[in-house]
Parts: C-alpha cells; structure tokens; sequence
C-alpha cells in the first residue's frame, strides 16, 4: 500500500483507536467468503438479461485491515477512489487466532481464515499479490487456530 493511501486509512481509524494504541500492520485484502451457489445464481441472471452478452461474477469484499496491538479494524475499501471507505468492523485481538497461512489463487494470494472467539463460523482473508507480505505478517502475529 503507497504511503498517501496508509496515511488516509490511518487517518479514518484515528477516532477508533486509544491514545497509546500502536498500529502493527495496515493492509488491504478480500474479506468473507461467497458460497458457490451465489456465484451460480448471479451469473446465470446476469447471462439471461444481457442474452449471454455480459457475465457477472461475484467476489469478497474488498477491505482494508488494520491490525493494533489490541485490535483489529475493517474499513470498506471504495474501489473507484481507492480511499479507505465506512468503518465495518472492529475485533479484539484477544479473541482471534489464525490459520497457518495458504496460497491462494494459484499462488498469487495468501489465504487465512480467522476464527473468531463466540462465532461460529470463520472468516476467510485472501491477500492479493502487492499485499502477501503483510498478510504473512498479519497471519504470524496472531496465536495458530487449531
């Protein structure tokens, strides 16, 4: 992530973080998951009303990731602007590990999932190519899922 687009996301959390909160990691990275059967859907629709002309598909969110030594902050990503968008979550750190790291998308992503204290279901995380490092990074300064 270029400094101007660091320094914006860092910026929006601000008002988020405590007085002598330190930021570890600022990344940005796909966040959830979209079941098959969505992708299906979507396309399928898509192809019907265009006549086969356009096909649709269907991915993750894009987000930025901020992770504090307390916590971790999720931030829409706004595509057209590239600035960090509306605030969409907030995790406590003490309550998330990690999987051990995976490549993703034939080796051009790392993929993690988190699992949440209370929840579930886990969260999956892929980092695109110009944010592996940060997601391995991100991925070793949390405790290991087992």
């Amino acid at each position: 992530m270029n400094d101007k687009r660091r320094q914006l996301l860092l910026d929006a959390a601000a008002p988020l973080l405590e007085a002598d909160e330190k930021v570890e990691i600022t990344t940005i990275a796909n966040v959830g998951s979209v079941s098959v059967k969505k992708k299906v859907l979507t396309a399928a629709v898509a192809g019907i009303a265009t006549g086969g002309l356009v096909t649709a598909n269907v991915r993750p969110r894009q987000m930025y990731v901020i992770l504090t030594d307390r916590k971790i902050l999720f931030f829409d990503a706004d595509t057209s602007s590239g600035r960090p968008g509306k605030h969409m979550a907030t995790l406590s750190r003490e309550g998330v590990s990690s999987t051990e790291p995976k490549s993703a998308m034939l080796g051009l992503a790392l993929g993690i999932e988190l699992s949440i204290a209370g929840q579930e279901r886990d969260l999956k995380i892929v980092f695109p190519k110009p944010s592996k490092e940060e997601g391995q990074q991100f991925a070793v300064s949390l405790p290991r899922s087992l």
